[in-house]
This record gives structure tokens, sequence and C-alpha cells, in this order.
């Protein structure tokens, strides 16, 4: 044991661990997908993983070759069928035998590469503590972050299936995700193309694109002169206003809803998208404040110092020098604010009674009802995520900088 190490023992450990997770997540994605009634054979994947973390983490690191994991993958596909009796997925090889040649050659190349990454550069041996913690830290984070992949990606996957269904394959097998592409164009995209000609999405869509995009205009109209006032001019009050920028969010929103529809109401404002343009800013401004001026704070003083010693005015400054920095934040307080705008449902339900003035959230809760099919109402969850998820990975580098630089205080 002291020639090995423990090294060599954690990954036998870890090795066993990955193969039973990806036997479980592989087979329920098959079972998915395929729609056959598949069931994981945890112990004979862990026995796999460990037969095949054996094999590879018994080399030293210089060894573990791409041919070498091939063969690790290759004794782990062999020990799976072995182990299982013949029936890796549950399932005897005779049926959709195809099907399970690829999802277990799947099942070997993720476990290769998860045991592959956990113990990369360690290697039998006397080992370090430090070492020690590091594989352990590792087998932790990839637990971690394929866990947070599934939790995410999951329901999406499970959504875009079911919008592209009909109602009689949802009834009669609500586990099979698979799809026949054969059927063509307008069927397979059925659901999506009548809830634009049947359903009002169109409307829906275009009521909340025009709300969302105001509320950002709206809000960063009204936060960055506020957050720069409280980030760099001095007055009577500034610590106070800085320190209670957020007390807003203290009052829960479904105590300001009453209040609110029976104002409105008195106004002529409620079933109005301009009632949504008067609360959406009002509940997005405090939290751009907060993130604008600790990032304008971040900035350093002596350039706006410098344009005012060269004949700029503070309008001129803020506009040529202090905008152009602040660029990252301004466009994650944007996407902040529209995510914010696009996803809100309560005021919405509130406020809302004419279909034809109804954002996405409250059409998509029009949907479920009895009398829409499911498809309908996941195709409508699919058209309200999408542009979101986008727009977030197209930002997310501007997202994080922002969301960074504006935790930090001056």
């Amino acid at each position: 044991m002291s020639r090995l190490g423990n090294i060599f023992y954690l990954c036998l450990l870890f090795g066993a661990l990955w193969g039973a997770i990806w036997v479980i997540i592989v087979t329920l994605l098959a079972l998915f997908v395929l729609g056959f009634t598949f069931q994981p054979q945890v112990t004979s994947g862990a026995i796999g993983g460990l037969i095949a973390a054996a094999i590879l983490t018994f080399q030293p690191p210089v060894r573990r070759t791409v041919g070498m994991r091939a063969l690790a993958g290759f004794a782990f596909v062999v020990v799976l069928v072995v182990a299982s009796g013949a029936e890796p997925m549950g399932l005897p090889l005779g049926t959709y035998s195809f099907g399970q040649l690829v999802f277990v050659v799947i099942m070997a190349v993720v476990v290769m590469q998860a045991i592959h990454l956990t113990a990369e550069h360690l290697g039998p041996g006397p080992e370090k503590r430090y070492n020690v913690e590091v594989i352990c830290l590792r087998f932790v984070k990839g637990f971690g972050l394929v866990t947070f992949t599934i939790a995410v990606a999951l329901p999406f996957f499970v959504m875009v299936m079911m919008s592209l269904k009909n109602q009689q394959l949802l009834l009669s097998n609500p586990l099979d995700f698979s799809i026949d592409f054969g059927q063509g164009f307008t069927a397979l995209f059925r659901s999506y193309i009548e809830l634009f000609t049947q359903y009002h999405f169109g409307s829906y869509l275009l009521n909340s694109t025009l709300v969302s995009i105001a509320t950002v205009v709206i809000t960063l109209f009204f936060a960055v002169p506020g957050a720069y006032a409280v980030a760099r001019l001095r007055f009577p009050g500034q610590k106070f206003l800085s320190r209670s920028i957020l007390l807003i969010y203290m009052v829960p929103m479904i105590v300001l809803v009453i209040p609110l529809y029976a104002i409105f109401s008195q106004l002529g404002m409620r079933n109005t998208l301009w009632g949504l343009l008067f609360v959406y800013p009002a509940t997005t401004i405090p939290v751009a404040l907060y993130m604008l001026q600790g990032y304008f704070r971040g900035i350093p003083a002596e350039l706006e110092e410098a344009g005012l010693m060269d004949g700029l005015t503070r309008i001129n400054v803020i506009r040529k020098i202090t905008l152009p920095l602040a660029l990252p934040a301004l466009a994650s307080v944007a996407l902040y604010v529209f995510m914010i705008a696009w996803n809100e449902f309560l005021f919405a339900f509130m406020f809302l009674d004419s279909v034809d003035l109804f954002t996405l959230s409250r059409g998509i809760a029009e949907l479920n009802s009895s009398e829409v099919p499911r498809q309908h109402l996941m195709a409508g969850a699919v058209i309200a995520t999408v542009p979101v998820l986008a727009l977030f990975l197209w930002f997310e580098r501007f997202l994080v900088a922002g969301l960074t630089a504006g935790s930090v205080k001056g």
C-alpha cells in the first residue's frame, strides 16, 4: 500500500463513483431520447469504473496516452457488459443493439475523461498531503459541475422535447422524448406555429420586448446620473443615500400590489402597458444605482480631474470619459434589468386584463389550463426562455465584469 500511495486508492474510489454516476446519467438520457425502459446498472458501472481507473492510474502520468485511455475505456465497456449479464442498460443487447452500443460508448468516453481529469499529473507512489487534497477537490468540483449542469439543462431539454411532440404521443408515453424528424417541418413545429396563429403569441412577444427595452432605457436614464452623484459628488445625506439604496427590497412586492392596484385603477393606468412602465423601473432603479455607484467609485478620479483641467464640463467628462470606461457595468445592468422586466409575472398578472396587452409571462400563465395541450405550454416556455438565454450568453463577459466591479466598495 505504501508503494502505490493514497492517490492510487483514491483514484480507484473516484473511478468507481464516476462509473456509477455516469451510468445513471447516460442511461436516463437514453431513456428520454430513445423511449425504451432502460435501467441504470449502477453496480456494474461502479465496478467498470474501478477497473478502468486501476488500469489508467497505475501508470505514471507521462504514460497515460490517448491509447492507454482507450484501452481503459474498452475495459470499462467489457466489465460493464459482463457484470450486467449482457444487459448494460437493463435490457438485452438484442433490444435496439445499435442505440445501446452508442450510449455505452458514450459512457466509456465520459467516464474515462472524468477519471483522467481527476487524476491528471498525479500517479502512484508516495504523495504529499497537498496532492491528496487536490484530487479530492477535483472530484468535488467535477461532481458539482455535473450536478449543476444537469439541474440547469434537464428542464430546458424536457421543455424542448415536449414542445415537439403531439398530444397523442405525450399521453401514450410521457417519458418518451424521442423525435420523429421524418414527419416534416410543419408537423414537428406545430405547437410553435399554433401559438402564433391561434394564441396571440406574436403580440405577447412584442409587448414583452417593448416593455423590457423601455424599462432598460428608463432605468439607465435615472440610475446613471444618480449613481454618479452618489459616487463622485459631495452633498448632505450622501452617505445615508449610498447605504440605503436597497432598502426598498426589504418590502415584499406582494405587499405593494394591492395599493398599487387601487391607485392605478383610480388613475386609469390599470390594464395598460404604461402602468408596467411605471412599476418596473421603480423596482429596478435601486439595484442599478447600487451596482453603478460601486463601479463609478472604481474608476480613478484622476482621469476625470484631468478632463476638467483640460476644459471639459462635468457633463462632457461623464459623456467622454466616465461612460466609455463604465461600458461593462452599463451592459451588465442593462441585461439584469431586461431579464427582470422580461420574466416579471406578479404585476403583469394583477394589472393586465386584455389579451392584446399580455406580456409573455402573463400569456404563458393563460396557457396553463386543461383546454390547452401541454406541448403548447412547453413551446411557450421555450419562446420565453431562448431570448434571455441568448442575451445572457452574449453579454456574459460584461455581466461578470460589471458585477465584480460593482461589488467593490470605495
